[in-house]
């Protein structure tokens, strides 16, 4: 299937650099700056690099089979409309997006057929001089229609065997629910205690705290009729009790000095209590403190 990866950071770059060094016909969807960055240096992965083909905006070829839309949320509208052209009735775009006000965008954008579901699972950054580096060995997509099923079985061939784990799956908006769960967690205590995993279970409190990040994220989920599933459960609370040095992008980003993905992963978070009336005084602590962050950034 003719492929084309919209983005070609961490996540983009990463997934889709492995599928073009399988083989596959992928093209990077890129602003000017970073196709002039990839045409001089290469991407470059921890296990290989390459110089991959590249378009922009301007300069799109034409209708294709695939899209995996890997941008930060603050970049999805401007990415909806420069992919708009290459989407035709076939074509299926799957978002490796974090929260869920992407979904109603996108099947806005394209209809309910052309657009999936898709949760990407990767820990992996970008270092200052353009390097895409993992760290774990977590590299896993799972993709499917927004209705259930598991939907045109190209899609899967396309994605398998390129040396991470691709899957279809009929749950596809429940998988997205039990990741926005566990990431808006991560978020948010990584974040408003300014430190990795590790350190906030070993400062006074710590557990405490994660424990209650947790119960409240799961309440939030159940009240939206999307409770987790045991195994989701399990990784949630093992990740927020784990002493490892876990941190999340959230907090990389934000000791970085970058803009954050405030509002899609933490904002629209508490919304959903809001909405369904259930107390999450650790989560709402965690969104004003990024969006003070955020509004001083801006």
């Amino acid at each position: 299937m003719r492929t084309l990866i919209v983005g070609a950071g961490a996540t983009g770059g990463h997934f889709g650099g492995l599928l073009a060094a399988a083989g596959r016909d992928v093209t990077f969807l890129v602003r000017p700056g970073r196709a002039a960055e990839l045409a001089e240096r290469g991407l470059r992965l921890d296990e290989i690099t390459l110089t991959p083909r590249t378009v922009t905006a301007d300069t799109l070829d034409g209708r294709y089979d695939l899209v995996l839309l890997a941008v930060k949320s603050y970049h999805l509208d401007q990415a909806l409309a420069d992919v708009a052209p290459a989407v035709g009735p076939r074509t299926v775009v799957i978002p490796l997006l974090n929260g869920m006000r992407h979904v109603d965008r996108m099947v806005a954008a394209f209809g309910p057929e052309r657009a999936w579901g898709g949760v990407c699972m990767i820990h992996a950054d970008v270092t200052p001089d353009g390097r895409i580096v993992r760290m774990t060995d977590l590299q896993r997509i799972a993709f499917g229609p927004l209705g259930g099923g598991t939907g045109d079985p190209r899609v899967a061939d396309a994605l398998a065997g390129a040396g991470f784990d691709a899957f279809a799956t009929p749950t596809v908006v429940q998988d997205m629910w039990e990741k926005w769960v566990f990431l808006a967690s991560l978020g948010a205590a990584t974040t408003l205690m300014r430190a990795p995993v590790g350190d906030i279970n070993r400062a006074p409190g710590g557990t405490a705290f994660g424990a209650r990040i947790a119960a409240e994220a799961m309440a939030i989920a159940t009240a939206a009729g999307h409770p987790p599933r045991p195994g989701a459960v399990k990784v949630l609370r093992d990740g927020l009790a784990t002493d490892e040095q876990m941190t999340s992008s959230m907090y990389r980003d934000m000791m970085r000095g970058e803009p954050v993905e405030v509002d899609a992963i933490l904002g629209d978070f508490v919304a959903e209590a809001d909405r369904h009336d259930v107390p999450v005084p650790a989560l709402s602590a965690a969104y004003t403190n990024l969006a003070i962050y955020a509004a001083r950034l801006a």
